[in-house]
């Protein structure tokens, strides 16, 4: 790792500008003015696509009959929610349920996968 500290320093009517390296002037950028310096930039490596195992047991869970069923169940207080116009009925205990059998079957093999 490279520590750099670049300092300015005011010598009479002349300010000179030093790139230090752990306490040890590298370049004095004054004689530098008018050389060409070599840029070197890294390698771009290509990076792997990230795929989250959670979104991918999410989605695997959700195909089990009992979250199809607490699923269900969600869908018709929704429907029946929406039919009407006036109604203090949410179906927030059914979302919740339907979450909650999801996030079980989700933990059981979620941190296997992680590296």
């Amino acid at each position: 790792m490279l520590l750099i500290s670049i300092v300015y320093a005011n010598k009479g009517s002349f300010q000179q500008c030093y790139i230090f390296d752990f306490g040890c002037c590298v370049i004095d950028l004054d004689k530098m003015s008018g050389k060409v310096i070599p840029v070197v930039r890294a390698e771009e490596e290509e990076e792997e696509e990230l795929v989250d195992p959670q979104a991918q047991l999410r989605e695997q869970c959700g195909q089990k009959p009992d979250a199809q069923n607490m699923w269900s169940k969600y869908q018709e207080c929704n429907d029946r929610v929406n039919s009407r116009s006036n109604t203090a009925e949410t179906c927030e205990e059914e979302l919740r349920d339907y979450l909650h059998i999801l996030d079980h079957c989700v933990t059981k093999d979620l941190f296997k996968r992680l590296k």
